[in-house]
């Protein structure tokens, strides 16, 4: 377990003022576990206004598998959540921006993970880059492939994808709680999330900050 005790790295930018590039390669290769800081920095006031939200999130009968599939993502595709919260990542709590999310995950600029009712159940939207899906690594949309995408998940008909604007991005959609579930589990599919996680964490500061609800986070950063 790597020791992430010592000060940040004041003169680098995003996750290298505390990984340098080979400690955020080996967690991307999944080869090492990084320790995180033991103590949470938290504004009482931002907590205080997404409480209404939360709760109304609560009666919603999606709420407990969206707060499982969280807990998984803030686990597994995160690095070093609890040192980087809100600054470097923030999760929002039914999102006034558009497509009706029920959370949504940001870092930078970026929406990099969504979850959405699917009747009383959930699909999900993961952003990573397209040629960590294409055959060839290519950035060829039409070399997309579909037959991994299709072993990812739990049946072929709960995948789909679409192109959003941006160089090297692809949006994977997952229908169903087991299905986004078998999806976060599997090796090339967490690798990539994790890929495009470093990719823009590493950008700078996080844009969202004021949106994170850390009533959510609370979910995301459970030991």
């Amino acid at each position: 377990m790597i020791d992430m005790t010592s000060a940040p790295r004041r003169s680098a930018t995003g996750l290298r003022r505390f990984l340098d590039l080979e400690q955020q390669r080996n967690w991307l290769q999944g080869k090492t576990v990084l320790r995180d800081a033991d103590e949470r920095l938290e504004s009482l006031e931002l907590r205080l206004k997404y409480v209404a939200r939360y709760e109304k999130l609560l009666r919603r009968p999606q709420a407990q598998e969206v707060l499982e599939i969280l807990r998984r993502y803030g686990r597994d595709c995160i690095p070093i959540p609890r040192r980087t919260e809100r600054h470097y990542w923030s999760v929002s709590c039914l999102p006034s921006t558009p497509g009706k999310a029920l959370v949504r995950v940001n870092a930078s600029w970026m929406e990099f993970f969504s979850l959405y009712a699917e009747g009383d159940g959930i699909r999900a939207l993961f952003l990573v880059h397209l040629s960590d899906f294409t055959i060839d690594h290519s950035l060829e949309e039409d070399r997309v492939d579909e037959s991994l995408l299709e072993r990812c998940v739990t049946t072929p008909e709960d995948v789909g994808f679409i192109f959003p604007r941006g160089e090297d991005i692809f949006g994977i959609k997952v229908r169903g709680f087991a299905s986004i579930g078998k999806f976060l589990k599997s090796r090339r599919a967490l690798r990539a999330i994790r890929a495009f996680n470093l990719t823009h964490m590493n950008r700078g500061r996080n844009a969202y900050q004021a949106s994170h609800c850390y009533s959510l986070a609370d979910h995301m950063l459970a030991r």
